[in-house]
């Protein structure tokens, strides 16, 4: 059932695929805030990277660097990101999933965080696009199973 469910949206992601989100195109994105994690306030800085491998899915990468306290922290992620394939439209609702590692100063250790993603992106011109989304997150410091989710805007250019 697992395998005819994969191939049927593998097989309907091809049907209506346009611009930003058809195969071979490559999104970049630029990552500015804030953070507050170890009773200190970051400033987070970053940059992602996606390839459409097919029409509607991207796999990419993705880096953000803290700055501004200690300890340090970086994340490198990858994500995987499916598009729904609607007929005709600048709006293109997505699902996704990711593995992030992050790398963090001592005392304190390394640790990852596994997660989903669900929003809504639009096309807002013929190479760029804005999505407004939720991001669940999961990690396990070997005691606990810790979860936290939180809203996510991003924007980026493709070509």
């Amino acid at each position: 059932m697992k395998k005819v469910i994969l191939i049927s949206l593998l097989t309907l992601s091809t049907l209506s695929a346009e611009g930003v989100f058809s195969i071979g195109h490559k999104n970049f994105g630029f990552t500015l805030g804030s953070s507050n994690s170890f009773g200190n306030t970051y400033t987070v800085v970053g940059a992602t990277v996606n390839y459409f491998i097919l029409d509607n899915i991207s796999v990419g990468t993705e880096y953000k660097g803290f700055f501004g306290s200690d300890p340090k922290i970086q994340q490198l992620t990858v994500p995987v990101t499916y598009h729904l394939p609607l007929e005709h439209t600048t709006y293109k609702p997505y699902l996704g999933a990711f593995y992030n590692h992050t790398f963090i100063n001592e005392p304190f250790s390394d640790y990852n965080i596994y997660g989903g993603r669900a929003g809504l992106s639009m096309q807002t011109s013929p190479n760029s696009f804005v999505s407004f989304g939720w991001v669940q997150e999961f990690s396990n410091d070997g005691d606990d199973v810790k979860s936290q989710g939180y809203p996510e805007v991003s924007g980026g250019f493709s070509f």
